[in-house]
């Protein structure tokens, strides 16, 4: 009997039905205890989308190992799972319900959980395709999300051990807030470009004397949490000015003129208004000087009721209409075209503000201190190829600042 191959290789006409055989009859399935174990646990993909060029690539190089693993004799556990990603998958769940004309404010947050398991589900199954597709092989009988159960008891476990051991705390500290999120972020979950922006030079009027002197800032709408004037003590221009009040032109309150050693005498006008709830260098010169830190602004970046008559306006637009009205009351000097680098939401691509707020913490300099001391024994350090980035490590674990591991999500 005869039989012709194809002329070209068809390979859906070959793969069809080929994988489901395989996972239906168990050949990816781990648990024979008579074989020494060999496991590989995928790295889970984000439910936010679907898998890229990069997941094919990783996971075919794991799939490659499995495979030979397999074929050796070992009882071969490659383990599926997916992350929820937090903050990732709740903003697009907000921009797929901003594309209905809704917010997840306006349905709540029972209906918005719902929302984002059906997001959940609808990307869980197109990977599982995808891997599929690519021939991985997984036992997806252990397969994990990391919302499972057994994952938030991990986590109340670690939390719990931490905090009993001095390591976990609560505070008040300016943190990275998004305010599309309306969430906290940790350092890595914000990036730095640069953008273009504006320099604002406005005339000050010293109380008691009457003369005037320039400060220059970038965030005028900010000028409603100022508590003081900060100025160099080494700098002979303002030096007489120290233990003075300066009026601020933005709501017309006398504020005091202190002297810090941060004010670097060079940059803008030398003088340097003082916002602490709103930068974490003016937050650290409070809380050397005992000053106040008044929060000017809500939790989706809109003025509160310090702002006056633009409380409830977006932060960009007072800055505006406060900008003019000072240029209207004589008190705006000059505007600089500049370009700085500023902070973004690695999920959103908002503006980050700078955010005085009551958050969980980790303190990191212990734990650090730790991994530096075993850096130093060669059968304990960890190695990195090549070499250079173990300095690398080092001076990120010297300079480390506490992790905020609090987040105001719905989801995750």
């Amino acid at each position: 009997m005869e039989k012709n191959l194809a002329q070209k290789y068809n390979h859906k006409d070959v793969e069809e039905g080929r994988y489901d055989e395989w996972v239906k009859k168990g050949y990816f399935t781990a648990g024979d205890k008579s074989k020494d174990p060999f496991t590989i646990v995928i790295p889970p993909p984000n439910v936010t989308g679907i898998l890229h060029i990069g997941h094919a690539w990783d996971n075919t190089l794991q799939d490659i190992i499995s495979r030979y693993k397999r074929m050796q004799g070992y009882d071969m556990l490659y383990l599926p799972g997916m992350d929820h990603a937090g903050i990732a998958t709740q903003a697009r769940v907000d921009a797929r319900l901003k594309s209905e004309g809704i917010s997840r404010y306006d349905i709540g947050r029972e209906k918005f959980l719902e929302r984002a398991w059906q997001w959940k589900e609808e990307y869980a199954a197109t990977i599982r395709k995808q891997w599929a597709k690519l021939g991985n092989s997984l036992d997806y009988s252990r397969e994990r999300f990391t919302m499972d159960e057994g994952f938030n008891d991990a986590v109340r476990h670690v939390f719990v051990t931490l905090y009993n051991e001095g390591l976990i705390y609560r505070g008040w500290r300016i943190i990275n807030w998004d305010p599309e999120a309306r969430t906290a972020l940790s350092n890595i979950e914000v990036y730095y470009q640069d953008d273009p922006g504006k320099m604002y030079y406005f005339d000050y009027k010293v109380e008691e004397t009457n003369e005037y002197f320039t400060v220059a800032t970038t965030r005028p709408e900010t000028m409603f949490g100022d508590v003081c004037v900060v100025v160099n003590p080494e700098d002979e221009r303002f030096s007489h000015l120290v233990g003075k009040h300066a009026v601020n032109p933005a709501n017309g309150e006398a504020i005091p003129i202190i002297a810090d050693s941060y004010v670097d005498v060079e940059f803008g006008t030398g003088a340097m208004k003082c916002t602490p709830a709103h930068d974490p260098n003016d937050f650290a010169i409070a809380e050397r000087h005992g000053l106040e830190k008044p929060i000017c602004m809500n939790p989706d970046g809109t003025m509160n009721a310090l702002s006056g008559e633009y409380e409830g306006m977006d932060r960009y637009e007072c800055r505006d209409k406060l900008v003019e009205r000072i240029k209207e009351e004589g008190n705006l000097i000059k505007i600089e075209d500049i370009t700085h680098n500023v902070a973004h939401s690695e999920r959103t691509h908002c503006v980050i503000e700078p955010y005085l707020s009551e958050q969980w913490f980790v303190k990191m300099k212990p734990l650090a201190e730790d991994v530096l001391k075993n850096q130093n024994d060669p059968d304990q350090r960890i190695n990195f190829y090549p070499e250079r980035f173990s300095r690398v490590f080092e001076q990120w674990l010297e300079n480390i600042e506490d992790w905020c591991i609090s987040r105001q999500l719905w989801w995750g």
